[in-house]
């Protein structure tokens, strides 16, 4: 019987519902390492759990290893898997990892995806196209770099988390402003690149001991960085039908490449990646780790399937067996312009007339609740057809008609 530790955090639901994929697994089992007690975790995954172990903090590779080294006598004295699907875990996973001697991918290759300037050379090395960067340690490498590309460029965190903390520098002003928010040190470095347009998408690689084993990709309309610099700009996921969609597939081999150049081992990558209006593709992040963005439920309903059971099923025997896509599906995340609490929503009834029998699940948003911290805004809805050209004007009407309104 395999030993698997999984390190959740805190028990929110969008981790636990990775944490019950591995609880459910026939033939193994599972210890979860937390910062909360076990009474906080929901019924179900503390029936079948088989060890519990709290530590202070799970994104410190010293106390994870603390936690491994408490647990594993409760796991008859071994782990043979240490999985977590947040970004921010990677890197503390891969140094215990090294330091315990726990199979999966080491501190080294979790560094490669988790540092982006590092990321970036990684890549640029092995010949895969990528935005022209600079790490940033003092306000005159920002302006440095700036003279050498030129207006607009990106500043992100070194070790970013998706578009979070990521803006875009339009100008002289809005560089002194940006550098009064960051301010650069070699001790706390920043990330600056140059601004690439086009359409952005997803690339979800399925991998197996470092060969691509199956795949997907979605379009986001429009792209993150827009959405966080307009909140109130209402957007949506699409995922196609068709998986080879030549748009996509002629991308794959730049997708290898960078998950070779990265040291992929087994697991499910999150890639984004731009196509110029030229043609050429350029990549702009990868993590090693399932996808946010309602992702993961999007491929869920396209394949029928359960895709955190196969993640789970994955990270824990290295094997993968491919679904079949049945449906193109799409996400419509709702937000408001203002602050405040939701005082009104409009078009509800009349989205729900025109495209309502294709929505799958949705939150909505309610009067009376608070302006949303996340860019995924204040509700959603999900939709699902066999043709993509239905999916899409059910995704553009919705965000058309619902309109939020704060007091």
């Amino acid at each position: 019987m395999k030993s698997v530790v999984f390190v959740a955090p805190m028990f929110r639901e969008s981790t636990m519902k990775f944490a019950r994929a591995f609880v459910r697994l026939p033939g193994v089992q599972v210890g979860i390492i937390s910062q909360e007690p076990l009474d906080a975790c929901d019924n179900e995954t503390r029936r079948l759990l088989a060890a519990h172990y709290q530590i202070r903090d799970t994104m410190d590779p010293q106390e994870l290893v603390r936690g491994c080294r408490g647990i594993a006598p409760m796991l008859d004295g071994r782990i043979d898997r240490l999985n977590g699907h947040l970004e921010q875990l990677q890197e503390p996973l891969g140094e215990a990892r090294d330091a315990l001697g726990i199979e999966g991918m080491g501190a080294a290759a979790s560094k490669n995806f988790r540092d982006k300037a590092r990321m970036k050379e990684v890549l640029r090395r092995s010949g895969v196209p990528v935005a022209r960067h600079k790490l940033l340690q003092s306000d005159r490498d920002l302006w440095a770099f700036v003279a050498e590309v030129g207006y607009p460029v990106i500043v992100k965190p070194q070790a970013g988390l998706g578009s979070k903390a990521t803006f875009r520098v339009a100008d002289a002003r809005e560089l002194e402003e940006a550098l009064k928010q960051i301010k650069p040190r070699p001790d706390a470095p920043w990330q600056a690149e140059e601004f690439v347009t086009g359409a952005e998408n997803t690339c979800e690689t399925v991998s197996i001991r470092g060969e691509a084993v199956w795949r997907s990709g979605t379009h986001y309309i429009p792209g993150p960085l827009e959405v966080l610099e307009k909140p109130w700009l209402q957007y949506c996921v699409f995922l196609p039908r068709e998986p080879n969609d030549p748009d996509f597939t002629s991308f794959h081999p730049i997708n290898t490449a960078s998950l070779k150049a990265l040291g992929m081992g087994t697991g499910m990558s999150h890639m984004e990646w731009f196509r110029r209006k030229d043609g050429a593709a350029i990549v702009s992040e990868v993590g090693a780790r399932p996808p946010g963005a309602g992702i993961m439920p999007l491929m869920s309903e396209a394949h029928q399937c359960d895709m955190w059971a196969k993640w789970a099923e994955l990270m824990t025997f290295d094997t993968w067996t491919p679904p079949v896509r049945r449906f193109a599906t799409g996400v419509a995340f709702f937000r408001g312009q203002g602050n405040g609490r939701v005082s009104k929503i409009r078009g509800l009834e009349e989205a729900q007339r025109e495209v309502g029998e294709h929505v799958v699940d949705r939150v909505l948003p309610k009067v009376g609740q608070p302006k949303s911290e996340s860019y995924e805004g204040e509700g959603w809805a999900m939709v699902r057809h066999p043709d993509d050209k239905v999916v899409l004007n059910a995704l553009k009407r919705m965000i058309e008609l619902v309109k939020i309104e704060y007091a």
